[in-house]
């Protein structure tokens, strides 16, 4: 019972799970489907994937190392602005190498021990590596879903995917960079809470950092859900509380999500809309970039690539589209999940609306 009023108690807080939760009965009116049909619409490699990292993260920030390097890094890099944008920079380039999710999954934490060790303002920071996952994952073809998908239905070369994406990939990171200008001041920062290193746990460390490329090979071959079993395993014999101290209903909205957005693109409605949105200027780039704000970019990329061919497009505008509203992408929403911080939505969308204006913008010129 305490356990159920939990339960209820976060679904009711939770505006996102619990709109999801309303929605589904109407989808399935409009569009009725067998439960196995709407299983089906759930990408459980992805869930899988999200479930392994959860863990790994889980069990680095537990380790203690992740405040120990935050530590080190703020003794090394005084500026609030110059610390930001250093690690706005390394969270592009770690996107473009292992993924945007799995980067948040990493930087997140060590925001929110910064946070917690110099005052910094740990949300707003959080809200930037959301942007900059983006813009940093678009640069290649295995940088996010979307790339991965169109780049296997577009025929290209991993470098020839890349060089076509590069233009925009460098352009809009640049325009994160400079909007982190005027969102960071130019305080020096200082610890103000010491770091206990006497409470790091180095086997933790030791289980969860080779664990990192090691589920990613996994991912990378299809076998994230035995490879998230293992991990979960593993964490059950040797340390619980890793396992408890994960968010578990993060995978229940990822999973409604996949469903109703995946009922919601099959209405006739959407077609239609579909049809409307590439007959705009631009129309491929356009249409992707406004679709990603009402269904998020993999379901927009995954619905649009059967209207048109024009790749380049189609890539950039679902790249763009992962800016404006949250539910543009998927990185948006694990960055504000792992947060765990009130009134956090409204602050992204102060930023990430106008981001998504320049952005589209950019991309007209550039294209």
């Amino acid at each position: 019972m305490p356990m159920l009023r939990l339960v209820l108690s976060r679904l009711t807080e939770d505006y996102l799970l619990l709109t999801l939760v309303l929605l589904l009965p109407l989808l399935l009116w409009l569009q009725p489907v067998t439960p196995g049909v709407m299983l089906a619409l759930v990408d459980w490699q992805t869930v899988s994937a999200l479930a392994g990292l959860m863990l790994l993260s889980r069990a680095l920030e537990d380790s203690g190392y992740l405040a120990r390097f935050a530590a080190w890094l703020v003794a090394r890099c005084h500026v609030e602005w110059l610390l930001a944008a250093l690690l706005l920079l390394f969270a592009a380039l770690l996107a473009a190498v292992v993924t945007n999710d799995v980067a948040l999954f990493i930087l997140v934490p060590i925001a929110l021990s910064l946070g917690r060790l110099t005052g910094l303002a740990s949300g707003r920071l959080i809200i930037f590596l959301a942007l900059a996952v983006n813009a940093g994952s678009a640069l290649t073809p295995i940088g996010n879903p979307q790339n991965l998908l169109l780049w296997q239905a577009s025929g290209y070369s991993f470098w020839q995917f890349t060089l076509m994406m590069a233009p925009l990939a460098f352009s809009l990171l640049l325009l994160i960079i400079l909007l982190s200008y005027p969102a960071f001041s130019a305080r020096r920062l200082s610890i103000k809470v010491p770091h206990n290193t006497s409470l790091d746990n180095r086997r933790l460390l030791y289980w969860a950092l080779p664990g990192y490329p090691l589920f990613i090979l996994a991912m990378e071959y299809q076998l994230a859900p035995y490879a998230a079993a293992a991990v979960l395993a593993a964490f059950l014999i040797a340390k619980r509380c890793v396992v408890f101290g994960i968010d578990w209903l993060l995978l229940l909205v990822f999973g409604l999500m996949f469903i109703d957005l995946g009922l919601l693109a099959q209405l006739p409605l959407m077609q239609q809309l579909a049809t409307a949105l590439l007959a705009l200027p631009h129309g491929s780039y356009t249409g992707a970039a406004m679709l990603s704000q009402l269904i998020s970019n993999v379901p927009a990329a995954i619905f649009l690539q059967h209207f048109t061919d024009d790749w380049q497009a189609l890539s950039w505008g679902v790249s763009v589209g992962g800016f404006g509203l949250a539910i543009g992408s998927l990185a948006n929403l694990i960055a504000l999940r792992l947060s765990k911080q009130q009134g956090l939505w409204r602050e992204f969308h102060y930023w990430s609306l106008p981001v998504f204006i320049l952005s589209l913008a950019l991309g007209w010129a550039l294209i």
